[in-house]
């Protein structure tokens, strides 16, 4: 598994009975997560002193409960800096897990010793984006939710990185790298993290089931002649690691790489467990 452990203002703090209480900077929050099937003892004094608690309707959805949480603040990763704030389905516009791939990722970057074109499709408020354009890359960032995107860029100024390449692009992903392939652009490396449902900005109706691979296969045709690393991620526990690798490596097979996919994970500071938070497969360029 790779764990993200180098966090210093998020923390999972304790975990039991389908729930997760965190801290996010200065603030606790109490939200659902479907992977924390166990029942402990919550013996954690936060459990009943928290900022703010995600109650999940039977129904589906469900609704947040604040108790003196502002409506936006900022946690810091490294040089990069995030606003956060409380939105529709437990989500606050950041998924700290994702800071292992940041870091695997902006190393590459870093030591590629040319200059690297990132794709960061579903690229939601910008977390990949930022990392690799600190790390040095140029940056094409895509999503299909107009607000994200704004988001992403306030999260940019934040973290000063306003000035540097990035390509900002309100469209649906699959159309996208469509246009691209027939205007014949190319990346030496793609970020893709994909939901499991959603919507394009027309409506288009995306199921991960049925087009992650179809998509990959399509990002092939948009790979620079040196690629430098393709990234999947998925929140769906039907793909597991191994599906990941497969899917990756069989169309990438004409390219002088390998693949590996593992769960990812972040550390609970209680308990000493590593709470799962879906699978990534990561292809590199063998040196």
């Amino acid at each position: 598994m790779w764990i993200a452990d180098n966090w210093n203002d998020y923390e999972v703090i304790d975990c039991s009975k389908g729930e997760k209480l965190e801290r996010w900077g200065d603030y606790i929050l109490v939200r659902p997560d479907p992977q924390v099937i166990w029942d402990t003892p919550k013996r954690n004094r936060n459990w009943k002193h928290m900022n703010g608690h995600y109650h999940r309707s039977k129904k589906g959805g469900g609704e947040w409960e604040f108790f003196d949480l502002p409506e936006q603040w900022q946690i810091h990763y490294k040089e990069l800096t995030f606003n956060l704030k409380p939105f529709s389905f437990k989500h606050t516009g950041l998924f700290p897990e994702q800071a292992a791939n940041w870091d695997w990722f902006s190393e590459k970057i870093r030591n590629a010793g040319r200059p690297i074109k990132v794709l960061n499709l579903f690229a939601y408020t910008g977390g990949a984006t930022l990392a690799a354009a600190a790390a040095g890359a140029s940056v094409t960032h895509v999503d299909a939710s107009k607000g994200m995107v704004s988001w992403a860029k306030e999260n940019a100024a934040s973290s000063g990185l306003s000035d540097r390449p990035i390509r900002w692009l309100v469209d649906d992903c699959v159309k996208f790298v469509e246009r691209e392939i027939r205007r014949g652009n190319h990346y030496d490396a793609i970020i893709m993290d994909p939901p499991s449902y959603g919507r394009g900005p027309k409506g288009e109706i995306w199921k991960i089931e049925d087009a992650i691979h179809p998509l990959i296969k399509l990002c092939t045709k948009i790979l620079s002649e040196k690629p430098l690393f393709f990234l999947v991620n998925s929140y769906t526990t039907g793909l597991a690691p191994a599906v990941l690798t497969y899917m990756i490596g069989t169309e990438l097979k004409h390219y002088n790489g390998h693949v590996e996919s593992q769960e990812i994970g972040l550390p609970v500071t209680d308990s000493g467990l590593i709470l799962p938070c879906g699978a990534s497969g990561r292809w590199e360029a063998d040196n």
